[in-house]
């Protein structure tokens, strides 16, 4: 709970530190220039089901006295008060935000505050809830952070190669004997590989959820022009081979490339 002898934000304080962080002129230049497009990564990482996910958390956090919906509000607050300062402080700071990494060196005090208060691990505040590609990311990041990473992409392939390798054998075990315990063999190595790939997605500068959505949407566009080529001649996929099914996604592949 929060010192209850010091004055508590409510919403309004948060609505008005954001409205202040949003102003065109004394805002803050990260903050100003965001859009519904670009948030959205953050909104995803941050929130979850945004309000519902954070009154559920605060009301069975409170039926168990750990902290109430006041208590959330006013850590949201206080947080983003102490992580602009040339904002809510000193607007000569504006710079040295921009320049300086400023914003990092206040979550690094933080983190190391949080540290003298019991958190072990630098990894321990890589949220869980994130989407697991989106979490890799971030743990690997963390861990790069301190020099546990690959110099470049070359050992990454290799990694990704190997792991591929391991998949297999797995498999193949699976397949000689098929058990419990062979099906969990497999997974994990399936595991193994997929954290490589957000690996290399990292090491290229891509989102690989991103990458992930515009690869559904591809497949999603392609089938769906699968099923009106077989609509035109009044059949369904079902009604027609692989072989059909292949030509069909290679001709609306073709045509894509011709916009």
């Amino acid at each position: 709970m929060a010192d209850e002898g010091a004055k508590r934000h409510t919403l309004e304080d948060l609505l008005t530190v954001m409205a202040r962080l949003r102003d065109p002129i004394a805002g803050c230049p990260w903050d100003v220039k965001q859009t519904f497009g670009t948030i959205a990564p953050y909104t995803i990482e941050e929130a979850g089901d945004l309000l519902l996910q954070v009154v559920y958390h605060a009301q069975m956090a409170s039926e168990q006295k750990r902290f109430e919906f006041a208590d959330v509000i006013e850590a949201i607050t206080r947080k983003m008060i102490r992580r602009h300062p040339h904002v809510f402080a000193d607007p000569k700071l504006k710079d040295e935000f921009l320049n300086a990494d400023l914003w990092q060196r206040i979550k690094a005090e933080e983190k190391a505050e949080r540290g003298m208060q019991g958190e072990v691990s630098r990894l321990d505040d890589v949220a869980v809830a994130l989407p697991a590609l989106t979490r890799a990311v971030k743990l690997q990041k963390r861990a790069g952070e301190v020099g546990f990473d690959w110099p470049s992409l070359s050992p990454v392939f290799a990694k990704a190669e190997e792991e591929i390798a391991e998949l297999k054998a797995a498999i193949s075990d699976r397949e000689n004997g098929p058990d419990q315990d062979r099906a969990k063999q497999v997974a994990e190595e399936f595991g193994d590989l997929l954290f490589v790939m957000a690996n290399i997605a990292r090491h290229l500068g891509i989102d690989p959820e991103a990458s992930l959505r515009d690869a559904n949407a591809k497949f999603t566009r392609r089938f769906k022009s699968i099923e009106a080529a077989l609509a035109a001649e009044g059949r369904k996929p079902e009604d027609s081979t692989l072989e059909e099914m292949d030509r069909l996604w290679d001709e609306a592949k073709a045509a894509e490339s011709k916009d």
